[in-house]
């Protein structure tokens, strides 16, 4: 528990450079593990700005996969030029239904996440997918 090898994250990084993807086990290294991903590959892309907001925001989403979902999460992230610079990040699990956004109280330990995203983020939101779904989030990229 808490660890995962190498050969339990599945990536993808296209030819262009504008795309990079994981598929990870629905284990609690996961939520690690991605952020390290999402830091990497965008220190790579020379978008430094944006991947400690977008690591913490991949932490969020992530975690709630795991505490609500099975199966493996993906995320990826897709940079954009046209017609602005934007960074798309997703976080998709088999669970269909949508996450909702609760008031968190002072003594609450969770239910933050959602709105961090909400605050944190250009737009974001959700959408249906073959067998689950899909949260995303855009940051601007100076």
């Amino acid at each position: 528990m808490g660890g995962l090898a190498a050969w339990d994250v599945i990536g993808l990084i296209d030819a262009e450079g504008d795309r990079a993807e994981w598929t990870f086990p629905a284990d609690p290294g996961a939520v690690r593990t991605a952020r390290s991903a999402v830091r990497g590959q965008l220190r790579g892309w020379g978008l430094d700005s944006v991947a400690d907001i977008a690591a913490l925001l991949v932490s969020e989403l992530v975690t709630n996969a795991l505490r609500h979902a099975t199966g493996p999460i993906g995320v990826r992230l897709v940079r954009t030029a046209v017609p602005e610079r934007v960074l798309l990040v997703e976080v998709s699990d088999p669970l269909p239904d949508p996450p909702r956004a609760r008031v968190a109280h002072p003594e609450d330990e969770s239910g933050r996440g959602l709105r961090l995203v909400a605050d944190s983020s250009r737009r974001w939101g959700t959408r249906p997918g073959g067998t689950g779904k899909t949260v995303w989030f855009e940051l601007a990229v100076p």
